[in-house]
């Protein structure tokens, strides 16, 4: 009985051991449906080897904010990217990073002059 005991504490720990790395791969990704501040939502995806996003409801809804940002390190991309207030005639030096689950999308302009940043939530 207490073979059987030991087993089964040490097969529940060995799940539990897997399970808590496997949950937080699949949480990291910045992949997927995100809110923004304001409450619409951004779609995020792949493109390309890159990372593509675009508002997907409200008022500028189909707006794309980046299209083919380039990863610079596990949670950072980097490359140009619009706001939606903006136009899209109008370029920033645009920087996304993860982190747990939020997902910060900063945008600058002029040399780091004027900056506008969000962090996304999931």
């Amino acid at each position: 009985m207490r073979k059987f005991i030991l087993a089964a504490v040490g097969a529940v720990a060995v799940a539990g051991f897997t399970l808590a790395h496997i949950a937080p791969a699949e949480a990291a990704s910045a992949y997927g449906t995100w809110k923004r501040p304001n409450g619409t939502q951004a779609k995020v995806w792949k493109c390309g080897g890159k990372m593509c996003a675009k508002v997907i409801t409200g008022k500028n809804k189909g707006f794309v904010m980046f299209t083919g940002i380039k990863k610079v390190s596990p949670n950072t991309w980097k490359g140009d990217m619009k706001h939606p207030k903006m136009g899209k005639n109008m370029n920033f030096n645009g920087t996304v990073v993860l982190k747990g689950s939020k997902l910060s999308v900063k945008g600058c302009m002029i040399g780091g002059l004027f900056c506008d940043a969000e962090k996304w939530s999931k």
